[in-house]
């Protein structure tokens, strides 16, 4: 192999570890201030007089992370009151992925009663800032 073919692979190797490092630290961490709407409409639902915050996770059908997030989920909205989790199959329904600027999965949308966005989870979110971060639109904080 030459210098400059070991060179190319060498920095190809860099710019991937540094993309992977990148990658991680951001899985699974609440980012706010996204501007959907129509969070409830999308998940084809209506909100019930109960229902405070819709959980909207976008999946994939051979995603291992997205069977861990929906567990994650589904642990909160049996303990927590007020919250829907819905799960749509990016396969499925590529519009709504489109719709809400998702470009990987797992992804969860957290909508208010009104549809508007509360916060967006890439990643498997954690349980116990999720709880903290939705706390107000519950009306418990």
């Amino acid at each position: 192999m030459s210098v400059t073919g070991l060179l190319v692979v060498l920095a190809v190797l860099v710019l991937a570890t540094a993309a992977g490092l990148v990658m991680r630290a951001r899985a699974g961490r609440l980012r706010t201030g996204g501007g959907a709407a129509g969070g409830w409409a999308l998940a084809g639902l209506a909100p019930a007089t109960d229902e405070q915050v819709l959980l909207l996770q976008l999946s994939s059908p051979i995603c291992a992370p997205c069977r861990q997030t929906a567990a994650v989920l589904g642990e909160l909205t049996d303990r927590s009151q007020g919250i829907v989790h819905r799960e749509i199959d990016v396969a499925d329904q590529p519009d709504v992925a489109r719709e809400l600027g998702v470009m990987r999965t797992p992804t969860v949308v957290a909508f208010d009663r009104a549809g508007a966005e509360l916060l967006r989870v890439s990643g498997v979110p954690r349980a116990a800032e999720l709880e903290l971060a939705l706390a107000p639109a519950l009306g418990l904080a």
